[in-house]
């Protein structure tokens, strides 16, 4: 991408991760303009690990009006349909810059967005607004919750399991843990203001993955497991977090009477921040007139729109695609959405046209 940039004679600002082999790339079309829109979206995808794919899913594929291939729908379209108009945004000439912001690690905990927008601060780079192309179907998002997650690791005492008392059956600690975070999601799912603009209308708790015990006549030792937390906007991980790690606390006495080298550890592991504007955002407004779309939804699932609010750049979500179909086998776009996406863009161009002649022809004071 930086390599089709430079042959436009645009120039990329890439930033690392720790170990250099990953970057972000930031790009502005048309420096020395106003300030403009950042078109912005993740290059990562998900494994295909396990998935049963009709076809090779790093190769697309054009099947009765789809486009099959990983990330098709997640959300690479819409970057090439960035990328391809590069070349009308030079000719057109616009007075407004146009920015691309292209990060990386999203799917695992959005740890490249971060490196980027601190980049832009320091580099004094401050866009009028951002356009995160997530796939909504072309339908601009107003809100979507917080995503966290966190790993508890419970060390036992091993022992022959004929033993039972001599040993601390670490997964069955984890397991009165587990029950807790579920009950504590039913009083979540019970009590907590509804909000009926997401699909999922309160705050989730999960266990996601598991895994521990050594062997089926061992007490085990050790065994860790992952939660997940989708959060409204607005509300308080901290709060669920704290309390988990209270109820926690409760077990301890017990095990390390048996053995004092036994506890439970936590280790945060990230959060993705919700995010929420007004309808009446200049930026969403923007949006909606693009995408000659004046529906407005709110989305359970995270993006990195929530780091650009919190940068101070306004921010919407929208996007070619459906959602149904990221992370799963057969991944696809249909044409139809593709092409909803070049009109976005289009009249990207045209309002900036829009807006020039407008302002070339306002009375001078």
């Amino acid at each position: 991408m930086r390599d089709h940039l430079a042959r436009h004679g645009v120039r990329s600002r890439l930033t690392y991760d720790a170990g250099g082999g990953k970057a972000n790339l930031f790009a502005t079309v048309g420096e020395g303009r106003r300030p403009g829109i950042v078109l912005s979206g993740h290059t990562d995808v998900v494994p295909v690990d396990g998935q049963d794919w009709d076809t090779d899913p790093f190769t697309v594929h054009e099947r009765d009006g789809r486009l099959y291939g990983r990330g098709t729908a997640d959300m690479k379209s819409f970057i090439a349909t960035a990328l391809h108009y590069v070349p009308r945004f030079l000719a057109a000439d616009m007075s407004g810059a146009v920015h691309l912001a292209l990060s990386y690690d999203e799917e695992i905990g959005a740890f490249g967005v971060p490196l980027l927008l601190k980049d832009l601060e320091e580099a004094g780079i401050r866009p009028a607004g951002c356009i995160v192309g997530e796939p909504t179907s072309m339908e601009p998002v107003l809100a979507h919750k917080g995503t966290h997650r966190f790993r508890c690791c419970v060390r036992g005492r091993e022992a022959h399991s004929a033993m039972a008392t001599l040993g601390v059956n670490s997964i069955e600690v984890a397991a009165r843990l587990i029950v807790y975070i579920r009950h504590l999601a039913e009083r979540y799912g019970q009590l907590e203001t509804r909000d009926y603009g997401f699909p999922v209308p309160f705050t989730t708790l999960q266990t996601t993955m598991i895994s521990g015990g050594t062997g089926q006549n061992i007490v085990p030792r050790d065994c860790e497991f992952l939660v997940d937390v989708r959060t409204l906007p607005g509300g308080s991980f901290d709060a669920i977090y704290d309390e988990v790690r209270r109820y926690a606390a409760t077990l301890e006495p017990a095990m390390k009477a048996v053995a004092p080298e036994a506890g439970i550890g936590f280790e945060f592991l990230f959060t993705m921040p919700g995010f929420e504007v007004g309808d009446q955002d200049k930026v969403v407004q923007l949006a909606s007139h693009l995408a000659r779309n004046s529906r407005f939804g709110k989305v359970s699932f995270g993006t990195e729109a929530g780091l650009f609010g919190q940068a101070g750049i306004p921010t919407v979500v929208i996007g070619p695609g459906d959602i149904a179909q990221a992370h799963t086998p057969n991944e696809f776009i249909t044409l139809e959405q593709v092409v909803l996406a070049e009109r976005f863009v289009e009249r990207l161009i045209e309002h900036d046209a829009v807006l020039e002649r407008a302002a070339a022809e306002a009375p001078r004071a």
